[in-house]
């Protein structure tokens, strides 16, 4: 699967999972590792206000991204100079609120407090700064290293799984990051969290193998790992397995709490999948409890869009841009479906302006966004502007990819520029001699060619269809191909007076489908005997 970047993020987008780094594994903290927080927090809850109480309240809190909530827990542990713990929390605290010196004076004052021998305290900062929304971890990396010291050769797999969080907050620190979670498998060879670590960076990269077999030893692990299943789900889908994807993640639905947190995964799953109907539902009962859901906002109306409820959709997306709008959280892809309704509704101008402006504001998406616009042009049926979308789109991409040829292709077509339209399906043939539908991309573009048929400028290329198509593993799914084929040939050689070599075609396309009636009738006009010539009458 050829899987587009700005997919890529618009999964993130759509993601509302977080992430743990655990030093232990009490029952809420269990609970948080396996993103049940609604069952976390009510245990934490239960058990009564105390400083490890408010810190675990906190971490919930900031996994969820929901920084005042956190700062507030943090900062009811009362600061104690002689207590690591309470200036952990403070460093905590400091952090969820954007104030990173702040945060360094506390842990540094955590180190000092510890005499720089406890590991616990260095392992702990560094979650601090993993499960934050830091950007740069330069600071993090000392206290990780720090604390690497104090084992002596030995590693804690914590502060493994930390130090792999914090490399991958930075460009190129992947490497890095593997190499710290293989070191905290080494460690402890049953943690199931670094065995996710370890398949979530092999689907950062891509090696889907590698990420499965990775969550596979996970699950194999701790069955009940919920988060193993949805990272699975995630990778058969950025595979192209679809249904793989959408079963993993029912699995992990059945393990995970049942939230609108939950709700809203399963949504996104089924939009990313393509089940549009199936993910308005689930969309709609998040929406009922919480209305003013921005990602569920935002599916509602992609999902509309594809379902083809163009003027549903548009209201929808006017109401989910006011809600992202007031947040700053309109991303890329906002306004290209914004434009691609305004488009498809009969306001082509605007809505190719808003899809342009989006390709100028993001040029590393540009020759991605290029094709979402001229898919807009060509549902809007604007064929001109659709093609020379394409022909800028494929001059950036120095000749573009196959998929480009074909699309530019349909458009000439389409805007009945059928010599065009042939010379781009014969570079897709040329440069794929195997893709079936290409002959007949080329017989039906000369066909329009050869209004009549007399020239037969359709019939090699739909010779060719019969002949590859016939050949290939997946012969079923060419039926209705070949049937065109057959009958284009069949009248070919009707029209030509040869109807010995036109009766065969015709016979194969009633075989590929018995109730074609004009197969019917050409093999009845074919076949019909000859009137026997009366005898001349002899003049007396």
């Amino acid at each position: 699967m050829n899987l587009k970047p700005w997919k890529l993020t618009l999964l993130a987008a759509l993601s509302v999972s977080g992430s743990a780094a655990l030093a232990q594994s009490s029952g809420a903290q269990k609970a948080i590792e396996l993103e049940r927080y609604s069952e976390a927090r009510a245990a934490l809850l239960r058990q009564g206000q105390s400083n490890e109480t408010s810190f675990e309240l906190g971490r919930l809190y900031q996994l969820r991204d929901m920084p005042d909530s956190a700062a507030y827990y943090f900062n009811r542990i009362a600061l104690n100079p002689k207590d690591a713990m309470t200036q952990i929390a403070a460093g905590r605290a400091a952090l969820a609120q954007g104030k990173t010196a702040e945060a360094e004076i506390q842990f540094d004052n955590a180190v000092k407090s510890s005499k720089g021998k406890d590991p616990k305290v260095y392992t702990m900062i560094a979650q601090a700064y993993a499960e934050s929304n830091v950007k740069d971890v330069t600071k993090a990396l000392t206290y990780v290293s720090a604390g690497e010291k104090l084992g002596k050769g030995k590693d804690d797999p914590a502060l493994m799984i930390a130090r792999g969080d914090l490399y991958l907050k930075t460009e190129q620190g992947g490497g890095e990051a593997m190499n710290s979670y293989e070191r905290a498998t080494l460690a402890d060879p049953n943690n199931v969290k670094a065995y996710v670590r370890k398949g979530q960076l092999n689907m950062r990269a891509r090696t889907y193998n590698e990420a499965k077999t990775n969550f596979d030893k996970a699950i194999s692990l701790d069955p009940n790992y919920a988060p193993a299943y949805n990272a699975l789900a995630e990778t058969y889908y950025f595979a192209g397995r679809y249904d793989d994807a959408l079963a993993q993640f029912q699995k992990y639905s059945s393990l995970a709490e049942k939230s609108s947190d939950t709700d809203a995964k399963y949504a996104s799953f089924l939009y990313l999948t393509k089940k549009y109907p199936e993910a308005l539902v689930e969309v709609d009962k998040v929406l009922a409890k919480d209305p003013n859901n921005l990602t569920m906002n935002r599916l509602r109306a992609y999902s509309l869009y594809e379902t083809g409820k163009n003027d549903e959709a548009l209201a929808a997306m006017q109401k989910y841009m006011q809600l992202a709008s007031a947040g700053n959280k309109v991303i890329t892809e906002d306004n290209v479906y914004y434009g691609k309704m305004l488009i498809k509704g009969g306001k082509t101008t605007e809505g190719a302006a808003i899809i342009k402006k989006a390709i100028d504001a993001d040029p590393k998406k540009a020759a991605d966004l290029q094709n979402e616009l001229a898919q807009a042009y060509m549902a809007a049926k604007d064929y001109p502007n659709a093609i020379s979308t394409l022909k800028a789109r494929m001059a950036a991409t120095k000749g573009g990819e196959l998929t480009d040829k074909v699309y530019l292709g349909r458009a000439y077509e389409l805007n009945s520029q059928y010599a065009q339209a042939d010379s781009l399906y014969g570079l897709v043939v040329a440069e794929r001699p195997n893709y079936v539908p290409g002959y007949q991309m080329r017989a039906r573009a000369n066909a329009n060619i050869d209004k009549d048929s007399k020239q037969g400028l359709a019939k090699p290329y739909y010779e060719k269809y019969i002949e590859v198509a016939g050949a290939s593993a997946d012969a079923a799914k060419y039926k209705s191909g070949l049937l065109e084929a057959n009958k284009y040939l069949g009248y070919y050689y009707y029209q030509k007076g040869d109807k010995t070599t036109a009766l065969p075609y015709w016979q194969q396309a009633l075989a590929l489908d018995p109730n074609d009636q004009q197969a019917k009738t050409a093999i009845a006009e074919i076949t019909k005997p000859k009137t026997a010539a009366k005898p001349a009458v002899k003049r007396k």
